[in-house]
């Protein structure tokens, strides 16, 4: 392997931040879903939820190696363009987050009786997290031409999603008067007709 160049190191360390950002994630998750199961909180899809983890996992080790092993070169202009993109999966990610508050979670679990929330960008979006998921694993890879990761890891993502959506759709519809709530908004395109779960 050739020494790495300062844009790959600049890139692992990127990937890093992202990293720890994600354990910090996990933590803020653990708190919520103690707050979620002191009110009764139902939980769905465990099974799904550990293939996501090791999806995410591999995901954060495989981008880096591309680009360290595959000699991956920095590709501007669309590198900044990857990058930008980056930065406002996060911006849209952190306000899902913060509009949601203790009900946030890694996990799909349901406060039975506690209506949906259709604030924030929930206002125009059913899923604007994972939105801003697709985006990431697609754009993060990208910073740094790794565009076998972006690829194959949107691919896996994909079918994930579909599974993960249904189940939270259906946990959320059996306890927290989903279809009332936020029935009439598209699931992850802005402007688009209503999909079908």
């Amino acid at each position: 392997m050739v020494s790495p160049t300062v844009t790959q190191w600049a890139f692992v360390g990127l990937v890093a931040a992202v990293a720890v950002e994600r354990i910090v994630e996990l933590r803020l998750s653990q708190r919520n879903a103690a707050w979620a199961f002191e009110r009764g909180g139902v939980e769905a899809g465990q099974g799904h939820f550990t293939v996501m983890k090791i999806l995410h996992t591999l995901f954060l080790f495989a981008a880096p190696a591309e680009v360290l092993l595959l000699d991956r070169a920095f590709p501007a202009p669309w590198g900044w363009i990857a990058l930008a993109a980056v930065a406002a999966t996060m911006g849209l990610r952190y306000w899902a987050i913060a509009t949601l508050g203790v009900r946030w979670n890694t996990r799909v679990i349901v406060v039975p009786g506690l209506a949906a929330v259709n604030g924030g960008p929930y206002r125009w979006l059913r899923h604007p997290n994972y939105l801003a998921v697709i985006v990431e694993l697609a754009a993060l890879p990208l910073v740094h031409g790794a565009w076998i990761t972006a690829v194959s890891f949107s691919v896996a993502n994909a079918g994930l999603l579909r599974v993960r959506i249904r189940c939270e759709e259906q946990a959320l519809r059996a306890h927290c008067d989903y279809d009332e709530r936020l029935g009439d908004r598209p699931g992850l395109r802005p402007g688009a007709t209503r999909e079908r779960s």
